[in-house]
């Protein structure tokens, strides 16, 4: 079926470019196809109608994914206006929508994307659907692969996931495929917990730490008050936001906690979506987009 909305702030470019998502592809004419969940949709922009072409019974599960329901017009004008920087991010990037993807791809995809780039995380993250994935019928004939549950991505053995160039990620997804299978990881019982009860669960896996699990609670549990702090942000926080009169004496192990407190409390509730808005904007700013 195809159906068209208006939905502000919305921005399909900006979204699949903002690190939060690995399985948005381009096509020729600037639409998109996305794949979640053994669904694929066809989407495209025209300034605020969007067009979602998709199977008759998954448009609901689209405009879901999307976060369409969400009201990102008040989150955008909520930014600080003593805050000049996240002004500007928030005026640049206000186009970005935190999606809403399944957890074990995203307890894997943010694994891997340790020490990656977008593009190698993109290209092991398909290798692996390739692979391990199950094919998605569609009525545009392009190969499409689920991404593979932990009762297909167990079939791998250590070493065959090394072949993949996963490098030490290898062990780490290889035990979390384990965990999962054997019901030490329990994805049922992750998605119900609070944020601080998810943070203390997924850290004590192998393989997950607090950054990694910052970004599965963001991108794959919805709970938007998440901030994940990766080179990135903490460029960002060291040169917006440090003083040493101010910082200079709060142990390093809790300095940028300590500044997202003075700084970003204001946003409790949806802290994430600032987090997505200086992410991408500095990486704008930077002509880093897509690195």
């Amino acid at each position: 079926m195809t159906y068209t909305q208006q939905i502000p702030c919305f921005n399909l470019r900006q979204i699949a470019d903002s690190g939060q998502c690995f399985r948005m592809i381009p096509a020729p004419d600037g639409s998109f196809f996305n794949i979640s969940r053994g669904r694929l949709l066809l989407v495209r922009q025209n300034d605020q109608d969007i067009t979602f072409q998709c199977e008759d019974n998954d448009l609901d599960f689209w405009l879901d994914y999307f976060d369409c329901s969400t009201d990102y017009v008040s989150i955008c004008h909520s930014a600080d206006p003593e805050d000049a920087y996240v002004s500007r991010a928030a005026a640049c990037a206000c186009g970005i929508r935190i999606l809403r993807q399944d957890p074990w791809e995203m307890i894997l995809t943010f694994v891997i994307s340790q020490q990656k780039t977008i593009p190698a995380i993109r290209q092991l993250v398909e290798t692996l659907c390739r692979r391990y994935g199950t094919p998605i019928a569609n009525p545009w004939n392009v190969e499409a692969f689920s991404f593979p549950s932990p009762q297909e991505l167990s079939r791998a053995s250590l070493e065959e996931l090394r072949n993949l160039k996963l490098g030490y990620r290898a062990k780490y997804i290889h035990q979390l495929c384990q965990d999962a299978v054997l019901g030490r990881l329990d994805l049922n019982a992750l998605t119900a917990m609070s944020y601080s009860q998810a943070m203390d669960y997924l850290t004590g896996f192998y393989g997950i730490g607090k950054k990694v699990a910052n970004c599965i609670c963001l991108f794959g549990l919805h709970h938007i008050d998440a901030f994940p702090v990766d080179t990135w942000i903490q460029k960002i926080l060291l040169r917006e936001y440090y003083s040493e009169a101010r910082y200079g004496a709060v142990p390093k192990s809790r300095l940028f906690d300590q500044i997202l407190a003075d700084h970003f409390s204001c946003y409790k509730g949806y802290a994430g979506v600032i987090q997505q808005y200086i992410f991408y904007y500095e990486r704008l700013r930077s002509n880093r987009i897509g690195e």
